[in-house]
């Protein structure tokens, strides 16, 4: 008579603290995948957003660099506009005395940094006005040429600082969703601070010579 060995339902299983150790693996494999692709993309988003932000300085300190001159070519056309000119360089000292870590620009210091540099663009503007009052000083050719470097850098102004915006939208954007949000801290990500518009900020002041 032939003996039949009953079939043993465990051989063949895996066994209970095999597949626990399985499933912490595959979960450990997982969030670390998902650590090194927030770290990676997130240096990626964040050297943009500083690349956006040298050309946003860039353009600033080109404003900057044409103002001495702006000065003085009035100076030789006007006696009575030492109070106007002396804003504009004291604007401009401000100004150009606010240095930003491109690796840390909070909104707070950004904000500093803007209402400065709206400071000089106002006293710019006002210096302007005063043109109206000399008509030979806007026919000078130093002058028309100031004017059209002006506009160009009011223009670049404004670009640079779109697309700084834009720049950091995207990297705010991206360390606040989830689960990125889990491990931004972790890696120092930190949300960076907007240009806020201004009221008129959607054009570039226009600089006009022109007699009228």
């Amino acid at each position: 008579m032939t003996t039949t060995t009953p079939a043993n339902p465990s051989r063949g299983m895996i066994p209970g603290w095999a597949m626990a150790l399985i499933v912490i693996l595959v979960l450990a494999l997982g969030i670390g995948g998902c650590a090194v692709s927030v770290k990676n993309n997130g240096v990626t988003k964040d050297e943009t957003a500083e690349k956006k932000w040298a050309d946003v300085q860039s353009a600033y300190q080109r404003r900057a660099d044409l103002i001495p001159n702006l000065v003085e070519v009035v100076k030789g056309y006007s006696d009575y506009e030492q109070e106007t000119l002396t804003k504009v360089v004291e604007a401009r000292a401000k100004a150009t005395s606010i240095t930003i870590d491109p690796s840390n620009i909070t909104p707070e210091q950004l904000k500093q940094f803007q209402a400065a540099q709206d400071e000089l663009g106002s006293a710019i503007s006002r210096l302007l006005v005063t043109v109206e009052r000399y008509p030979d000083l806007k026919a000078n050719q130093n002058y028309l040429d100031l004017q059209s470097q002006l506009e160009g850098t009011e223009n670049r102004i404004n670009t640079s600082r779109n697309d700084y915006n834009e720049a950091v939208r995207d990297y705010n954007t991206f360390i606040r969703k989830f689960p990125n949000s889990l491990f931004a801290s972790y890696y120092g990500f930190e949300k960076k601070g907007l240009f806020q518009a201004q009221a008129g900020s959607e054009n570039a002041p226009k600089v006009d010579f022109s007699d009228k």
